[in-house]
């Protein structure tokens, strides 16, 4: 069976593409320009090698017809695309794209790439859960690190989750960041790690960062994503506890996360029974 894969930035495409190839799926990799990370054209070309096609951010045609050429029947989109970028892909979108554009209620991240998988559906191409390929990755239930939250990071943590559900609920953003009960940063599009360092700059240590899905959170797209940069940021930040929803959040470095949050005391839970 031959999978089509949207990869966008991060090395999410990377670990899709190796464990697709290692069950024996022949890969059509689409790629996108200035968002995909040059490497994986590399890895793509390593036997088994993949097809490898590069488009620009509104080309929905070109993709289509690449995948369909292929025979492509189900497809995975890994990798995000800059939030920001939403405004780019509506100024280059080609005809296929703003009939899509067209249909759209509202023009957020889900409406638009929504609206992609109903034309890839349309085409016969079905749009897999962007973690199909790596289930082992999702954050599990419960303290995932040596230490356990505090009473006061467990105060924090209630109050951030009341926060981080309504913001994105509203589709703000997944990430909120707090201290001693006050929202001190609230993503929007500018990426998890810049939220963390900027709270980091206005509260100093001790911030508490909660990253949630969305309320019936769509699998196939936009799935929060940790790794050791997420760490790394909170580091520098002096931020303590770190917060993801079990089984809805894809930890991209898998043991190398809990190790790098051990050795910089850094507490790390996987909230279940996220909505």
């Amino acid at each position: 069976m031959r999978l089509g894969l949207i990869a966008g930035n991060g090395r999410f495409p990377f670990l899709v593409l190796d464990a697709a190839r290692a069950l024996g799926y022949d890969v059509t990799v689409v790629a996108l320009k200035d968002e995909t990370f040059p490497e994986l054209a590399d890895l793509a070309a390593r036997p088994p090698a993949a097809d490898f096609h590069w488009i620009a951010l509104g080309q929905l045609g070109t993709l289509l017809k690449l995948f369909q050429n292929a025979g492509v029947t189900q497809a995975v989109m890994a990798g995000q695309v800059k939030h920001a970028k939403l405004f780019a892909v509506m100024a280059s979108a080609d005809t296929t794209l703003l009939g899509v554009l067209m249909r759209l209620k509202t023009k957020n991240t889900d409406g638009l790439i929504g609206g992609i998988a109903d034309a890839m559906r349309d085409k016969g191409i079905e749009l897999l859960n962007s973690t199909a390929f790596l289930a082992p990755l999702l954050a599990t239930a419960g303290v995932l690190t040596r230490r356990a939250p505090d009473a006061d990071e467990q105060a924090d943590l209630a109050f951030g989750y009341r926060i981080g559900d309504t913001i994105a609920g509203l589709d703000v953003g997944q990430t909120v960041a707090v201290k001693s009960a006050a929202v001190v940063a609230v993503e929007a599009m500018e990426g998890t790690d810049a939220v963390i360092a900027r709270a980091g700059q206005l509260a100093g240590p001790g911030v508490r960062i909660v990253k949630v899905a969305k309320p019936n959170q769509d699998m196939r797209f936009d799935v929060p994503v940790v790794g050791v940069s997420t760490i790394d940021a909170m580091k520098s930040a002096g931020a303590t506890l770190l917060s993801v929803d079990a089984g809805k959040t894809l930890m991209i470095d898998g043991d190398a996360i809990v190790k790098a949050a051990d050795a910089a005391n850094i507490c790390i839970v996987g909230r279940s029974g996220a909505r």
